[in-house]
């Protein structure tokens, strides 16, 4: 099976950035939709931000304006770089594809300290 692994995540203070990239074990982001989610404390896994293979971009509204998705294919990533971080955006992020979902890596923990 496809193995997603993310890193970058950290424990930052309110305001500052972190950039989370998302490596893939096979070629994958070329041809689907490529996407992150996350994980807050206490709640479901919910949907972040996606990159078409247009190039267009989707964000959810509650981060909206404070990151940018983008994507390698020929290195197999996806990163998503996080601004103007907020308590509130405490989770453990994952990565993914659309239409075909790969099994969920081990995920990278953004913890904002506030």
């Amino acid at each position: 099976q496809v193995r997603l692994v993310e890193s970058g995540g950290g424990l930052v203070q309110s305001g500052e950035s972190l950039r989370l990239s998302c490596t893939a074990s096979e070629s994958i982001f070329g041809s689907s939709i490529a996407g992150w989610y996350r994980r807050p404390p206490g709640k479901e896994r919910e949907w972040v931000a996606s990159l078409f293979t247009t190039g267009d971009t989707g964000y959810t509204d509650a981060v909206k304006g404070r990151l940018t998705i983008s994507k390698d294919n020929a290195k197999n990533t996806v990163d998503l770089q996080r601004n103007s971080l907020k308590p509130e955006d405490t989770a453990l992020s994952y990565c993914n594809t659309v239409p075909v979902f790969r099994a969920w890596g081990q995920g990278t923990q953004v913890t904002v300290a506030s």
